[in-house]
């Protein structure tokens, strides 16, 4: 078949009636066009066909025969693609050019109909609807579009404030799911139909195949890896999938959670041998020791006097009922869904091991890898040179990484194993959901006086949960009784997700207070302005009690009312002490390099800058190099600690160099051309100054620093009493996180995160079959995440005082920043209607219900 591709003409085999995305990525090699949830609902795959966007991968590839197709390469230098640049219209950049190319069909239609003239939000969302960023640039992408069409990228325009932008915009960025060496082959993973059951053989068939059972060959939740096959192309690998033969003795089930939390059912962990195969739901999944009783472990406990808050809160009860909040507040599962599915790519050369992988680990890979599979460390090289997204799902030895290691040596060949979306969204994590009973008490002045908070973590097979204990550190020193507690059944695993426990914790805590707010008759920011002794979170509700939004009219009697609510948060500071960064002149060049990765929150650009300004050269002096295993030791990119930590590296190689080169303070530019070869590493600061603990008491390569990031979110909300819609308008997000190196990347941080919180308090939600285990939401369109639709308009600021101890200046925000997204919203509904949603999500139907009681 003939078509014009990008201006030339090409053929191309459609035997098989494949989709145009798989001709357009596999025959020709343009893998900006993306494959992510194959069935026309996300737009990462768009391309256009004589002029008009098409989703490819519902686009049969014969349809393009005879016709003018145009992918995001053939955009190259398009106004859009550099508004997408330079307005910083993109995080990871793995929803870009599907973006682009609908855009730039949208800039044509609109030039033509109103000239040089800036479209509005909403023209901008409709044209953009069917288009998904798990990241949440949605701001970006507003600005971007609305540039592009007034003119302001056709003539020179600045340099984009990420270093990587021009990659991602034009599709020449290359991901892990878009590598293909020469006699690649695909991999499948074979997965458990069954909750419960023993393996108790494995046939092959007429191929090979490794076994991916846990060492007891019990699989303990559907879609759990048994047995991984590969082949030639991803349809004989299916294929070959299907003849493997795989004989279950199936077992009970348990998949009752209310069962389960009493204790009761089949034991999906028999004894403590099995107890330990447990994986983790949060970042330190079995760190505090507690106890189990059938299939619910715990409680484990930060309590501060718990026998004086249950006494206090007992009292309260009998002698002033009206100073007591309580309610019990229920969460659903959040699933991470980053628009790159979990992949690996890997090959055995000479006996070392090469592995492309979409991480937020490449170092931690490195090393897990060695150590599972019998390899020196410096025989393993791990590359991620862009991620696709991750959010915290993406660490450690995924399944994907061993069954693509393993079916490499199998078969001597470069393997690729990617999930497809059902796989990713039914093994690829979530955020558990939970159940809160919580419990304040307020003494005769209104002050704090008690809280107790029991949180019970549902999390399918994983353990960790860690949400009632994140309360200790919120309003004061007031007694508190705080317990954690897992319940267990035969479903798939949690994972880390964005600020583990916090805004599960933040949804009971925070509307707590705001009802305590209303009990008292009190401004409900100045009364956590009076429990909260936080300094720079004092800053920040002083600037949201002066927000229009806040003192402005609200509420009303109609079918349209208006709500404003507040919630607050906090974070701790976390860094990866033995970070390290090797600068090198390259033919006048500094070349940074760090093993750390970059899956949208700016690592690259950062690491950048800060070389720049330690050296005092231009920025396109200095490039960053990073993703690659063998460099310099770099930090995860988790739990808010990669800024903090290379940043004062950075510094740190920078004044090495100076040194080395005879600079001093003088010009180190013009050194530069007669360095070549000159090489240092840096390190962060070694000392204990600003650190809860020794840096010799690091855990998983993480310390705790001094100090609490805060942030103070203020949201707006229209509800539609009548359709039970809840449409949020404007949110502030007030951030203390000290200084912000790269103010524009941050800020697009910031911002997605109040996009995945809107998310997680108004649809988001997880469902699984009640009587198999089946995930029921393993597409993206029974499991709904965030458009550019759903997006309030979203300011924010940045209080950058508080962290002058830390090396830097500055610590990690990515987390704070989305943990009182959604306790802000319910509060904002509770402000518009008078009714509490103790459920999240916020769905129209608890509204109308609640709306009717």
């Amino acid at each position: 078949m003939e078509f014009e591709v990008n201006g030339v003409p090409c053929a191309v085999d459609v035997d098989g009636d494949p989709a145009a995305v798989e001709v357009v990525r596999e025959q020709l090699g343009l893998t900006g066009t993306k494959l992510v949830c194959a069935g026309g609902v996300c737009g990462a795959c768009t391309i256009q066909v004589d002029g008009e966007p098409r989703v490819a991968c519902l686009t049969p590839a014969a349809r393009l025969g005879g016709r003018r197709v145009t992918t995001v390469e053939g955009l190259a230098g398009h106004p859009v693609g550099r508004a997408f640049a330079g307005e910083d219209g993109l995080q990871c950049g793995y929803c870009t050019p599907g973006f682009v190319v609908e855009a730039a069909a949208f800039f044509e239609r609109w030039r033509a109909t109103h000239g040089r003239s800036r479209p509005g939000r909403e023209e901008i969302a409709e044209a953009l609807a069917g288009h998904l960023c798990r990241c949440g640039a949605y701001e970006g992408i507003f600005s971007a579009v609305a540039a592009a069409c007034a003119g302001d990228y056709e003539g020179e325009a600045a340099a984009p404030p990420r270093a990587e932008a021009p990659e991602k915009v034009d599709g020449s960025a290359r991901y892990t799911t878009d590598q293909r060496p020469e006699g690649l082959l695909e991999g499948v993973i074979i997965r458990s139909p069954h909750a419960h059951a023993y393996v108790r053989s494995l046939e092959a068939g007429d191929g090979k195949l490794v076994p991916l059972l846990p060492p007891d060959g019990v699989v303990r939740y559907v879609g759990q890896p048994v047995a991984a096959v590969a082949a030639g192309d991803r349809a004989s690998a299916r294929a070959a999938a299907e003849r493997v033969t795989v004989e279950y003795e199936v077992l009970p089930a348990a998949l009752d959670v209310s069962r389960a939390r009493a204790g009761e059912g089949p034991l999906v962990y028999e004894d403590k041998a099995s107890r330990k195969l447990a994986p983790g739901s949060g970042e330190a999944p079995q760190l505090t020791p507690a106890r189990w009783r059938g299939n619910r472990r715990g409680p484990s406990a930060m309590s501060k006097r718990p026998a004086t808050a249950v006494r206090r809160i007992t009292e309260a009860r009998r002698n002033s009922p009206e100073r007591v909040v309580e309610g019990l507040f229920t969460t659903a599962a959040q699933t991470h869904t980053p628009l790159e599915p979990h992949a690996c790519l890997a090959e055995w050369v000479d006996g070392a091991l090469h592995l492309e992988v979409s991480t937020q680990s490449v170092k931690q890979v490195a090393v897990l890898a060695a150590e599972r599979f019998g390899v020196p460390l410096d025989r393993v090289v791990a590359r991620a040179v862009h991620v696709g997204g991750g959010f915290g799902c993406k660490m450690g030895l995924t399944s994907d990484v061993v069954a693509a290691v393993e079916l490499a040596r199998l078969h001597g060949a470069p393997v690729r194993v990617v999930l497809d979306r059902d796989e990713e969204l039914v093994d690829g994590g979530y955020r558990p959901g939970t159940r809160i009973r919580l419990a304040m008490a307020a003494d005769a002045s209104g002050e704090l006086s008690a809280l107790a908070m029991d949180a019970d973590t549902d999390g399918g097979v994983s353990v960790g949960g860690t949400v009632a204990a994140l309360a200790r550190f919120m309003y004061g020193k007031a007694p508190r009784r705080l317990r954690d507690f897992d319940t267990v059944t035969h479903r798939p695993p949690g994972a880390p997700f964005r600020g583990p426990g916090g805004p599960t914790m933040c949804w009971a805590l925070e509307q707590a207070v705001d009802e305590m707010a209303h009990r008292l008759g009190e401004d409900p920011i100045a009364l956590r302005r009076r429990w909260d002794g936080n300094p720079k979170r004092h800053a920040l509700y002083d600037l949201a009690a002066a927000l229009p939004a806040w003192s402005g009219t609200r509420g009303g009697t109609g079918r349209f009312r208006r709500g404003v609510g507040v919630a607050a948060a906090n974070w701790l500071y976390f860094l990866d002490p033995a970070t390290e960064v090797e600068l090198t002149v390259e033919d006048g060049i500094v070349v940074a390099r760090c093993a750390v990765q970059d899956m949208g929150t700016g690592s690259r650009t950062v690491l950048r800058r800060a070389v720049a300004e330690g050296l005092g050269v231009p920025e396109d002096r200095v490039r960053a190099e990073v993703g690659h295993s063998d460099a310099a030791h770099g930090p995860t990119s988790g739990g808010s600690r990669t800024t903090p930590s290379i940043v004062p590296a950075a510094a740190d190689a920078a004044e090495r160099l100076r040194d080395a080169l005879g600079a001093g303070d003088g010009d180190v530019a013009s050194r530069l051309g007669l360095a070549q070869g000159v090489r240092v590493t840096g390190r962060r600061t070694r000392d204990h100054r600003g650190f809860v603990t020794p840096l010799n008491l690091t855990m998983g390569g993480v310390a705790i620093g001094r100090g609490f990031t805060g942030s103070v979110q203020v949201a707006e909300v229209e509800v539609d009493t009548r359709l039970g819609r809840i449409r949020p308008l404007r949110v502030w997000s007030g951030i203390a996180a000290g200084r912000i190196h790269e103010e524009r990347l941050a800020r697009s941080q910031c911002e997605g995160a109040v996009v995945q919180g809107v998310g997680y308090a108004l649809f988001e939600e997880r469902r699984t079959d009640p009587a198999t285990g089946r995930v029921l939401t393993d597409n993206l369109e029974d499991y709904r995440i965030p458009g550019i639709g759903d997006t309030p308009e979203i300011t924010v600021h940045f209080h950058q005082e508080g962290f002058a101890h830390v090396p830097g200046g500055g610590v990690g925000l990515g987390e704070i920043s989305t943990l009182p997204t959604a306790a802000a919203l319910a509060n904002a509904v509770r402000d518009a209607t008078g009714w509490r949603p103790y459920d999240m999500p916020i769905r129209p139907d608890r509204l109308l219900e609640g709306l009717a009681t």
